[in-house]
């Protein structure tokens, strides 16, 4: 044992005590209650397990229970309408796009145009538009939105050096441009928080550094949420769309991964104009990941669990068309959970007569995009018209 100042004032008994406290593994100390552990129920002490426990006793007051088609129908204009006030209501008034064409360049197969255009009054979004040099449009048009990370440069090619990259790089793979590959036009929309729509504070420390947390509580403050705040994005990227000719408004899907598929589902699930949808590494169950692993903010949708699962809000695309993919060795969405989730959303496009309009795939890796059968099928429903 080191000599110190203290060890000098210790008595014989008790420097011997806790020389042979700190032979025995002192140094795994965990907290207060290590002495007392025949005394006290550690799980009690487990905050994680409560919430958990609570979860068990939560009534789900708008959980899917229609045995038919207008009882389905009836459910989900009832669900929509909480879905919408949960997290936070929309504007009453679309403030003019006032959209904006900043660049126009060519890249082998398709075009890529910067614009950004108004979302709110004060607030603007930045987005690419990917058309393909194939074929004639009007084109089906997906709204991409990415995870987590250096924010839209990630899904179209776009290296931290701002130059362009050949290889689909990091777990999003370029989605975006995947998208044009099947012959889809893509916009692919900048999230609030992200790339260069964050704050001076974030940008200072890098390119991967975000603004979700500041923002999304600045959301919750306002009693609004991030998803909602995101989601309202997507309905005025629809706006845009229908302003270009070459793109069809009414064939427009919507896919994301990670915090991309979170703004992905509820978009679809809150705006019909959304034909077919494709979540990537998102759709899982609140209780198996949001409600027990840590999360960003912008994850939580304050009263959620008092109405709905996630399933719940994945049967308002239904009949519409949707997709979801999990990897197996994704650590932030279970895999069980996603399974389960799925099982329970597949309950509910059966009661649209729909079990053609829906898919899960579940592939061999982590948290990561696959894009293997879903952008076949997103590609197929959205040609449908």
């Amino acid at each position: 044992m080191k000599w110190t100042r203290r060890a000098a004032l210790l008595s014989p008994a008790a420097l011997a005590a806790a020389q042979q406290q700190q032979e025995q593994g002192a140094m795994k100390y965990t907290g207060a209650l290590d002495k007392f552990t025949d005394e006290v129920d550690a799980v009690k002490m487990d905050p994680v397990r409560w919430s958990q426990s609570r979860y068990e006793q939560i009534p789900r007051r708008l959980k899917f229970e229609a045995r038919n088609r207008r009882e389905a129908e009836a459910w989900q204009r009832r669900l929509r309408m909480k879905v919408t006030e949960l997290v936070g209501g929309f504007p009453a008034q679309r403030v003019p796009l006032a959209a904006k064409t900043l660049e126009r360049r060519a890249f082998p197969g398709y075009w890529r145009e910067a614009v950004v255009f108004d979302s709110r009054p004060g607030l603007s979004v930045f987005a690419y538009v990917m058309t393909p040099k194939k074929g004639a449009g009007p084109f089906p048009a997906a709204i991409c939105i990415p995870g987590h990370g250096r924010g839209v440069d990630d899904i179209v090619g776009v290296d931290n050096q701002g130059r362009d990259r050949t290889d689909k790089d990091g777990y999003q793979h370029d989605f975006a441009i995947q998208v044009v590959e099947q012959g889809l036009a893509a916009v692919a929309i900048e999230p609030i928080g992200f790339g260069c729509r964050r704050g001076d504070e974030a940008k200072r420390r890098g390119l991967g550094a975000n603004s979700c947390q500041p923002t999304a509580g600045a959301a919750l403050l306002f009693g609004e949420t991030m998803v909602g705040w995101r989601t309202w994005d997507v309905m005025r990227t629809i706006d845009f769309i229908e302003t270009r000719p070459e793109l069809d408004a009414k064939r427009v899907g919507c896919l994301g991964i990670s915090g991309g598929g979170t703004i992905t589902l509820f978009a679809t699930a809150l705006e019909t104009r959304i034909k077919a949808a494709l979540v990537s590494g998102y759709l899982n169950t609140f209780r198996d990941s949001v409600l027990s692993l840590a999360h960003c903010m912008d994850n939580y949708v304050p009263g959620i669990l008092n109405w709905a699962e996630m399933s719940d809000v994945a049967g308002l695309v239904a009949p519409r068309a949707l997709w979801a993919e999990s990897g197996t060795k994704d650590n932030i969405f279970p895999i069980e959970a996603s399974r389960q989730a799925f099982a329970e959303v597949r309950k509910i496009y059966e009661v649209f007569g729909a079990g053609d309009r829906w898919g899960h795939e579940v592939f061999e890796d982590g948290h990561s995009f696959s894009g293997v059968r879903g952008l076949p099928f997103l590609r197929e429903r959205l040609r449908e018209g």
